[in-house]
């Protein structure tokens, strides 16, 4: 028994040895072949990133918009990456025809696995090239979420909501809904139910004193005062302005107190509610309230 674990044990230290004579025959003949190739594409990538960001700073200095110049910055990057791999690997003596076959069967097995992603990418490079808006612009998709845009990758769009809150959307849902585009200002459109009898030009003349008195105003397109519609009892005053798209409501909020007041001031008298439920015309701009919202 000893003899046979000692003949054991002595044609495992043989074959051990060989192997490490293999690996140490191996380091020796192509040791510094692999260390420059992994020397190279560390290099090559670090190439390949400065050459996409400077083709992306080129085309910016040259006024293309951002969101092309930052994809066609990427392609760049991708594409130069591809050829490095390719180089990497004809310097080992790696045939990439093979390769080329699998990653071309994969892709198609992969395509189906993962339609739904790939879709975001397809959705992606048409919102790039078609650009039914950039960086900066404030957008509401749908009517669901809205924001100014602040980013516009293959995958997804990050918008910056009013309250700084990022949110993300897949960009299949945004090439197949309703996009409004409000580039940097947003309108606001307000309705003031006036009791009847007033005087009309008394009251438009509070509701211009309240708009030209907020700063956040100027700039935009000339504010519109005028009779909206007519109610029970009274008559509806419409104010329309824009106002920068990151301050929609502190600027609304500000404007709504600044009419009260001069319409206080100047002795308006608002609508009063009527003794019996009547169903009047919305006069509220907000989407979300309901229908129960609009019964006095």
């Amino acid at each position: 028994m000893d003899k046979n674990l000692e003949a054991n044990i002595g044609e495992q230290l043989e074959a051990a040895s060989k192997y490490a004579d293999i690996v140490v025959e191996f380091g020796v003949e192509y040791g510094f072949q692999l260390l420059g190739g992994l020397v190279f594409l560390l290099v090559g990538l670090e190439v390949a990133s400065w050459i996409g960001g400077r083709v992306a700073l080129m085309m910016e200095a040259r006024e293309v918009d951002v969101t092309l110049s930052r994809f066609i910055g990427n392609v760049v990057k991708i594409i130069a990456i591809v050829f490095l791999i390719i180089i990497t690997l004809g310097n080992f003596g790696v045939s990439i025809a093979p390769l080329i076959a699998l990653a071309g069967a994969g892709a198609f097995g992969a395509t189906i696995a993962i339609q739904g992603p790939l879709s975001n990418y397809g959705a992606g490079v048409s919102i790039i090239l078609a650009r039914p808006f950039v960086v900066g612009n404030t957008i509401t998709v749908n009517r669901a979420a809205g924001g100014v845009v602040e980013e516009i990758t293959l995958a997804h769009t990050v918008l910056i909501g009013e309250d700084d809150e990022r949110i993300t959307v897949p960009n299949k849902e945004i090439v197949s809904r309703i996009i409004v585009n409000s580039q940097t200002r947003r309108v606001v459109e307000t309705k003031i139910a006036v009791a009847e009898g007033q005087d009309i030009d008394v009251v438009k003349a509070a509701a211009k004193r309240a708009v030209d008195g907020i700063e956040a105003i100027e700039g935009g397109s000339t504010p519109e005062i005028g009779i909206h519609d007519f109610t029970y009892g009274g008559i509806i005053l419409g104010i329309r302005y824009w106002v920068p798209s990151s301050r929609y409501f502190e600027v609304r909020y500000a404007v709504n107190k600044a009419a009260l007041k001069e319409l206080n001031n100047a002795g308006i008298k608002l609508m009063l509610a009527a003794p019996m439920a009547v169903i009047t015309t919305f006069l509220s701009a907000d989407d979300d309230e309901t229908k129960e919202d609009r019964i006095l």
